[in-house]
C-alpha cells in the first residue's frame, strides 16, 4: 500500500471498515510513514475534536488517537488468530472425512 492509498483509505480506517489484509497493510504503512501518520492524525482529530466540541464533552484526543491505533492493531492481531483457527478446524475436518472413508474401505 504506498501513500496514494493509504490516504484515501484513511475514513475507511476511522469508520472501521477496512478487511484484515487492508488493515494489516494500512497499519504497517502508518507505522513506518510519517507524512501518512500525519494525515492520519489530523483526519482523526478534526473528525473526533468536532464530535466532542458539538456534545459538550471534554478530551485528551492525542491518548485517545493513541488508543485507536493500538485497538486497531489487536483487531488485526486478533483476526488471525481467529483465521488460523478456522483453517486449523477445516484441516481437521479433512483428516477426519479421509479417516473415515480409510475406515469404510479397510472394513
Amino acid at each position: 500500500m504506498d501513500c496514494k492509498d493509504v490516504i484515501k483509505r484513511i475514513p475507511d480506517f476511522l469508520n472501521h471498515e477496512l478487511n484484515n489484509r487492508e488493515l494489516k497493510d494500512f497499519l504497517n504503512h502508518t507505522e513506518g510513514c510519517k507524512e501518512c501518520r500525519e494525515e492520519l492524525s489530523i483526519q482523526f482529530l478534526v473528525l473526533e475534536g468536532m464530535a466532542r466540541l458539538e456534545e459538550g464533552n471534554t478530551f485528551d484526543l492525542q491518548n485517545e488517537f493513541d488508543r485507536m491505533m493500538e485497538d486497531a492493531k489487536r483487531r488485526m492481531k486478533l483476526r488471525r488468530m481467529l483465521n488460523v483457527f478456522v483453517y486449523g478446524m477445516e484441516i481437521l475436518a479433512i483428516i477426519t472425512i479421509i479417516t473415515i472413508i480409510v475406515l469404510i474401505i479397510v472394513l
